[in-house]
């Protein structure tokens, strides 16, 4: 028990506890923006459980006032920890029960806990400035391979256009919240531009992953989050403000939180 011990050495056991679960959610955070060489954990041989793929959140997030950034940040790093402890489930209960298993006892219950901490996020932000909208649509995560996991919810996929990643053999792909699942209310005299900008926003990731896949060993995540990852998310930004345009012009509003599904991440092919 640790009561009778100095106060030294009581502070250096809470320390540890501290760097152990930092290290937990840096090992995902790693695996998942790991370059060319593996996918998520590069180290792991052949045949070894896929992680959990998860839409990013910061990236999303409007500017958090400086009343906020505490509360912000440790949701975030909540975010974290319940994508490593959803991760350790899947390795440890891999092969239990297929896709169903994996969809009802792992994704499912990760996603309530990320929805719940989204929502955290947005009251925080919004006690002290206007509250962001559309979180939610960054709760719902996948397997990096999609093994296991076809269908596994709205707002995971990419646009109808996942799937146009690196290209076979890359181990990395980019995966895009979807967009057009989040659309509803289309103006009849706006449904062709709409559809065409659905259709760029499955161009831009399938030219993104071609990227992806020709710069493999470049320069590893900063590489990629700097250009390919940010470009993209840039390209997806503008062509969202499209679609929002194109409802304004037939006097109608297009749903909220569009703005928050431009940014992309990479999950392992």
């Amino acid at each position: 028990m640790s009561r009778g011990l100095p106060l030294p050495h009581r502070r250096r056991i809470l320390l540890s506890g501290a760097i152990g679960g930092i290290t937990c959610a840096a090992v995902v955070v790693g695996a998942a923006m790991a370059g060319q060489g593996g996918g998520d954990g590069a180290d792991a041989p052949a045949g070894a459980a896929p992680a959990i793929s998860c839409p990013a959140v910061a990236g999303s997030l409007p500017e958090i006032p400086a009343a906020s950034r505490a509360e912000v940040d440790r949701n975030l790093a909540l975010l974290d920890t319940q994508l490593a402890e959803a991760d350790e489930r899947l390795g440890s209960s891999r092969g239990e029960g297929g896709p169903d298993f994996v969809r009802n006892a792992i994704l499912g219950p990760l996603a309530d806990k990320r929805k719940s901490t989204l929502d955290r996020i947005a009251i925080s932000i919004g006690r002290h400035a206007e509250k962001p909208t559309g979180l939610d649509a960054l709760a719902e995560c996948t397997l990096s391979d999609g093994a296991a996991a076809t269908g596994g919810g709205a707002g995971q996929g990419a646009d109808a256009e996942q799937g146009g990643g690196a290209g076979a053999g890359s181990g990395q792909t980019i995966s895009c919240p979807d967009v057009a699942s989040r659309l509803s209310g289309v103006p009849a005299a706006a449904q062709a531009e709409v559809d065409r900008d659905i259709a760029l926003l499955r161009t831009q990731i399938d030219e993104a992953g071609k990227r992806l896949a020709s710069s493999a060993g470049e320069g590893g995540p900063d590489f990629v989050r700097n250009a390919i990852l940010g470009p993209l998310k840039d390209k997806r930004a503008s062509t969202i403000d499209r679609i929002e345009l194109a409802f304004s012009r037939q006097g109608s509003t297009a749903p909220s939180g569009l703005d928050a599904l431009a940014g992309c991440a990479l999950a392992s092919g």
